[in-house]
């Protein structure tokens, strides 16, 4: 497996699971915190399902469109201990809701390092290995990537059939006709699991050949990196609305609220120039 971001930190426990021997080749390190992943009460789904209009709106008049409940207190104006068993109730809650657990934890550098720091001991808590758990602490700051969830992903490198190889400091040197090299060393395997991510804000876009004003194909202006208005519109290409494009806030939010905030918005200026007998609209240099 090359990579560990979102699917990879998913598939690994389950892989590790089935393989004779599972490889792991990590370049940067990643946060995650438990999905607690359980069969659910039907009781409990029928109440969910009953009130689906409410947390949705609720879920809008949130920071990053998800319905968690924010803890409004700083994390470093907090008590350690006190800050600890906070971070430690939504630790055994699971899921994304961690970064809920401060209002500050990507306002305040001090406070964004208790929440890393409490991940990163518990790294070292669980996996056996010392220098194996030093290789998965990450460097960086807590919530900069979007937060991975998982099922048992850090205890998965206490296996025996398990092996971390950090390339960090040294790239895959190629990959061989049996497997590849990393290291000055050569890995022979059954199989090669590609998980270095994808073209997610772009990629869609760019499949499709959009042309705009002259004839100017949207690959062509976006050569050096997307340029947006707000990530709606494009200078050059009126009357093209990208939702949730690049430039938008999209992937560090719920994705389907801002999907359902853009399409509101977009909506609503259709209906605008409707009214005003307008039929063109385009962002300008100066806005995007």
């Amino acid at each position: 497996m090359i990579g560990t971001g979102s699917s990879a930190i998913q598939s690994i426990p389950i892989m590790a699971r089935q393989a004779k021997h599972l490889t792991v080749f990590q370049r940067t390190a990643n946060y995650t915190v438990p999905a607690h992943n359980k069969p659910l009460d039907t009781d409990y789904v029928r109440k969910v399902k009953a009130s689906y209009p409410e947390m949705r709106k609720r879920a809008k008049t949130k920071p990053a469109g998800i319905d968690f409940t924010i803890n409004p207190a700083s994390a470093i104006a907090t008590p350690e201990e006190e800050r600890n068993r906070e971070f430690q109730a939504r630790w055994d809650y699971g899921g994304l809701g961690f970064m809920a657990s401060f209002s500050d934890l990507l306002l305040n550098d001090e406070s964004n390092k208790a929440a890393a720091d409490f991940v990163r001991a518990k790294i070292h808590q669980v996996v056996k290995d010392p220098k194996t758990a030093e290789a998965l602490v990450p460097k960086n700051i807590i919530g900069c990537k979007r937060l991975c969830v998982d099922d048992g992903y850090w205890e998965t490198f206490n296996r025996p059939n398990v092996t971390l190889v950090d390339i960090g400091d040294a790239p895959i040197e190629r990959v061989t006709a049996s497997g590849l090299r990393a290291k000055g060393q050569d890995y022979t395997f059954d199989c090669l699991v590609l998980a270095t991510g994808f073209d997610a804000m772009t990629g869609a876009l760019l499949k499709v050949d959009i042309r705009g004003r002259g004839g100017v194909a949207l690959k062509d202006k976006w050569r050096e990196g997307p340029k947006s208005y707000l990530g709606l519109t494009v200078v050059g290409f009126p009357n093209l609305f990208t939702i949730t494009g690049p430039g938008s806030p999209s992937v560090l939010t719920n994705m389907i609220t801002s999907i359902e905030q853009h399409v509101d918005w977009i909506r609503g200026c259709m209906v605008a120039m409707r009214a005003n007998g307008q039929r063109r609209i385009e962002a300008t240099e100066a806005a995007q």
